[in-house]
């Protein structure tokens, strides 16, 4: 399969309800040879191949491109793969030239690495842990709208991982920071990894311990108690992690 992107969208077939990706002579006509293709695999017959095109190029009739983020929960069994695909086309992308020395880098046959022949710096594929945490208080889950997103969802907190921090740190800093509030009892719930940018989702639940509810605007629209009986507001689909994590903990269901 070849997974080519433009900025965060895929290239697919405009009149494929299956989402079908583009072949080899599909790119051929949009002039990306082998030398412009990124394996995903190391194994030398590896099928499987991704590629970023400049943010004006055109599709090729009969295609177009599409958002990722959109696209995902409609991949089915090709979403992992298509977030791996995403992820390798970036870093291929970013690392033509040493951020040292600014010489050009020459890709390793042995490892997913970006080597200069200069200084000798390496360079592997960015992965940016963040958690995610969903905060309990008896049958009553909080759920927040962050002003970062694009919609107007209710889901867990979350964050990315400092330098210096564990993921325990980052959820106390995090939740702190955001709401005001004091947990305890953290326990892991799942992973994921998400695309957006290079991230590692790592969820989990907390116990209230504490605080009343100080909203920091510049990264939370609403934070809002939600028990049984109450009316849930809009939640993330169930291809993220973070739909999985609300709705294994909604009010009144027994605890996971």
């Amino acid at each position: 399969m070849n997974f080519i992107f433009r900025g965060n969208e895929m290239l697919v077939d405009a009149r494929s309800e299956g989402l079908e990706l583009p072949d080899a002579s599909v790119c051929a006509r949009m002039g990306l040879g082998k030398e412009r293709l990124q394996p995903l695999w190391l194994d030398a017959g590896c099928s499987d191949h991704a590629c970023h095109v400049a943010p004006d190029a055109p599709p090729p009739p009969g295609f177009e491109f599409r958002a990722l983020r959109s696209l995902l929960a409609r991949l089915d069994e090709k979403a992992a793969l298509a977030s791996r695909a995403f992820q390798i086309a970036e870093w291929a992308r970013t690392h033509r030239y040493c951020g040292v020395c600014a010489a050009a880098m020459v890709q390793s046959a042995t490892e997913l690495c970006f080597r200069c022949p200069s200084c000798g710096f390496s360079a592997y594929p960015r992965i940016s842990p963040a958690m995610m945490v969903l905060i309990r208080d008896g049958d009553r889950i909080l759920l927040a709208s962050h002003s970062t997103y694009a919609t107007a969802r209710y889901t867990a907190l979350a964050g990315f991982v400092e330098a210096g921090e564990s993921l325990e740190d980052a959820i106390h800093r995090e939740v702190w920071e955001e709401v005001g509030l004091k947990v305890k009892d953290i326990r892991y719930f799942g992973s994921q990894s998400w695309p957006f940018p290079h991230s590692l989702m790592v969820a989990y639940t907390a116990e209230y311990a504490g605080g009343e509810l100080r909203i920091q605007a510049e990264e939370i629209n609403d934070a809002r108690w939600f028990g049984p009986g109450d009316a849930l507001p809009e939640l993330p689909h169930t291809d993220s992690i973070a739909g999985r994590l609300v709705r294994a903990n909604l009010p009144g269901l027994p605890r996971p």
